[in-house]
Formats: C-alpha cells, sequence, structure tokens
C-alpha cells in the first residue's frame, strides 16, 4: 500500500512538472502575441534562383517571411524557376508573399494561376500576393501636365469622365486663381484607377489577397482595395509620420499594415546604416506592425551573392532584431493616445510644405495649418500619434483614442 501512495505521488510530480513546463513553453511561445505576430523578413529582388536559395539559408534561422519581390525581373516571367524558390522557402520554414509583376495581357493569366496554385501548395503559408508598387505615390509624383498636353484625347474616353472633370477644373482655376474647395472628384479618381485594375480584379474573383507598398496617401490605397499596406521606410520622410499614417489608416478601416525598409540613397550604399535600420524596425515593432521588412535590392552593379544591397552588418542588425527582440518580448505600445483628423479627400504628400495635391494641385491654404499641426503633434506624441482623414463611413471615435485633433482647431 505505502508503495501505491508512493507510485501515486511520484505521478503527480511528473504531471504537475509537466503541466508547468507546458504552461511556461506556451507563454514564452505567445509573449508577443503568438508564434506570427509580427512577420519579419526580406524582400528578394535578384534574378537567379541561386541568388534566392543563398538569401534563404542566410535567414532562415532568423526571419519568418520570404518576399520573392521580382515583379519587374526576368523571374517574373520565369514561372518554374519561381516555384522552386517558394517551394525552397517553405521548406525552410519561411511563409511567402510572392510579387509577380503587375497585369499583362499577354502573360497575367499564367501567373495569377500560379498564385492561386500556391494558396493551395502553401496553405496559411502562402500570406498575400504582392501586387502592383507605389499607387498612390505615383499618383501624387505622376507628370499629368505632360499628359494633358500630350494626351488631351485621352481625357473625353467615357471611362475618363472623373479625369475630364479634374482637366476642366484646373483650367478654370488658371483663369480666376482660385483652388477647389474640395478634392472628391480626384479621390474619386484614384480610387476608380484602383478599383478597375484587371490585375487586382483578377485577384479578386480568385480570392487572393493581396498588399502593396507606398510612401503617402496610405488611407486611400485602402479604400481602393488593398488588405495590406506597408509603409516605406529609409527615406528621410519621418518615421514617426509613415507610422501615424499607415497605422491611423488601417486602424479605423480595420486593415493589415506593415513597414518595408527602402533606400536611403540612389547609389551604393542605398540602404541606412545598419543601427538606423534596427531603430526603424523597434520603432516599427512597437507600434504594431504587422509585417517588418528590409528591401534587399541595388541597380545590379555589386557583386553579391544574395542579390541585393544588405552587408553582413546588415544581416547582423536584422538576426539581433530577430533575437533580442520578436522572440522574447512583447510590444512596448501597439495603439496610439492621440489623432489628428485631415480633411475629407485631402490628398497632400506631407512631405514637405511644398508639396503636391493628389499630383495636380500644388498646397492650398489648409496645407500650411496642417503642416504646422502634423508637425507640432508628432512632437509631442511621437510613436503615439495617428494621422487619419474625416470620412462619416469611418469615424474616428472608433479608434478609442483618449485625444482627438481637428486640423482646423487652435492646438495648444
Amino acid at each position: 500500500m505505502k508503495r501505491i501512495h508512493l507510485f501515486s505521488l511520484i505521478l503527480i510530480i511528473i504531471i504537475l512538472t509537466a503541466t508547468v513546463s507546458l504552461l511556461f513553453a506556451y507563454t514564452q511561445s505567445n509573449s508577443n502575441g503568438g508564434k506570427e505576430s509580427v512577420y519579419v523578413g526580406v524582400a528578394f529582388c535578384g534574378t537567379t534562383t541561386a541568388q534566392a536559395y543563398a538569401l534563404i539559408d542566410r535567414v532562415k534561422s532568423y526571419t519568418n517571411v520570404f518576399v520573392l519581390d521580382c515583379g519587374t525581373s526576368t523571374l517574373s516571367d520565369n514561372l518554374t524557376a519561381a516555384r522552386a524558390i517558394c517551394d525552397y522557402a517553405y521548406n525552410a520554414g519561411l511563409n511567402l508573399v510572392i510579387n509577380l509583376g503587375t497585369w499583362f495581357p499577354s502573360d497575367w493569366q499564367g501567373k495569377v494561376q500560379f498564385l492561386n496554385e500556391s494558396k493551395y501548395l502553401y496553405g496559411d503559408k502562402f500570406l498575400n500576393c504582392y501586387y502592383d508598387d507605389e499607387p498612390a505615390g505615383t499618383e501624387i509624383d505622376y507628370n499629368w501636365t505632360g499628359t494633358f498636353r500630350e494626351n488631351s484625347s485621352y481625357l473625353f474616353q467615357p471611362s475618363n469622365w472623373s479625369l475630364n472633370s479634374i482637366y476642366s477644373s484646373l483650367q478654370q482655376s488658371s483663369i480666376t486663381g482660385i483652388p477647389p474647395d474640395n478634392y472628391t472628384l480626384e479621390a474619386n479618381w484614384f480610387n476608380y484607377l484602383l478599383r478597375q485594375n484587371r490585375g487586382t480584379t483578377s485577384l479578386n474573383l480568385y480570392n487572393i489577397t493581396y498588399l502593396t507598398s507606398d510612401y503617402g496617401l496610405y488611407w486611400f490605397d485602402y479604400l481602393g482595395g488593398y488588405g495590406t499596406i506597408l509603409a516605406q521606410l529609409g527615406t528621410n520622410s519621418s518615421v514617426d509620420q509613415q507610422i501615424a499614417l499607415v497605422r491611423g489608416a488601417s486602424t479605423l478601416q480595420n486593415k493589415t499594415w506593415g513597414t518595408i525598409i527602402t533606400w536611403k540613397y540612389n547609389q551604393a550604399p542605398y540602404l541606412d546604416t545598419p543601427s538606423n535600420i534596427y531603430q526603424q524596425m523597434m520603432d516599427s515593432y512597437n507600434a504594431g506592425a504587422k509585417y517588418i521588412i528590409i528591401f534587399n535590392y541595388s541597380n545590379g552593379t555589386q557583386i553579391d551573392p544574395y542579390g541585393g544591397a544588405m552587408t553582413d552588418a546588415h544581416f547582423q542588425a536584422l538576426q539581433n532584431f530577430w533575437n533580442q527582440i520578436v522572440i522574447k518580448s512583447s510590444p512596448n505600445s501597439i495603439h496610439a493616445e492621440a489623432v489628428l483628423v485631415l480633411p475629407k479627400d485631402y490628398g497632400w504628400g506631407l512631405r514637405n510644405l511644398n508639396d503636391r495635391i493628389w499630383g495636380f494641385w500644388g498646397p492650398d491654404s489648409k496645407s500650411p495649418i496642417i503642416w504646422n499641426a502634423t508637425q507640432l503633434l508628432l512632437n509631442r506624441y511621437g510613436l503615439k500619434l495617428d494621422i487619419v482623414y474625416y470620412d462619416p463611413a469611418f469615424p474616428v471615435a472608433t479608434g478609442n483614442y483618449s485625444k482627438i485633433y481637428y486640423w482646423n482647431q487652435t492646438i495648444s
């Protein structure tokens, strides 16, 4: 009988020990919101499978997503090579985001089929198609004056009634010197460009989710149908401002956001310093980003086994971020305390005081007011500020902000 009691006691101790161990392991694996609470990785922009394999082998132990960003390279037309790369990343345990370029009548159907097959081949590890690039940034910086001058017949096609109206408004303003009261025409035109895109239409038909990266007007990218936007960091734009704009838009519209660290320079070394990139990853993580990606691309003149611009020091910074932060800690804060509300449809680039509004207009009387309010609040709140646009469809009250500022109020 004593022997039975002793055996029971030992069994209880074993069970309790196992339970505590399991609970500890579960807590550790979920300390940052779950195994996949954030996707950290590198965008491969090389041209060969060998480069892709080398990059995957280098980063697979300290990343969890691989972005096949071959939309503008020859790999986008070699679906056999693209499949081999995706298989290699998948077998290495990585999640996948795939960019095969944009719609073109001769080859897009095959690419859509590739993406559709990827859903079944990789299951939940196929996260998104990366479709198009910088749609809002292109709108802001596009040469509309040249288009109007050289392709005037384009304005009078039935599908371009909105662009025709914008052109008429520009002509009227050049006579009167008075800019428009609102920019609804311009916002509708941009939304039309995104919604009628044949590529995204086919992606929706196959229920393939898609994302893109951009450097402004994220609010309107989401309105145009994107479920995830990666804000570009690394240029001279304020990190806090970029995060405020993309997180604010995703919060009110219930979408997903992340960051992609891009070029700081247009020539070698291209990327910012490893220490600055580490800080940008930290800022993104603490602000609640779902994706944190490094854009590993050079202009092709460098001899690099991975087809990119990352140095050993950049890879080390990424590894340190993963080992010291992602798998060991939770974000400091994933919700903003305050929000700045901009006018409805006000598609101003917000990069400087002279930035364009929807690419058609220069700054107006609202611009300096908005600029001053933005800088003041960013200085006050930093990463705890969101920036959104007034829109009755997305009430700012749903964001649960403790402080709401409107662009035209006195901020003390």
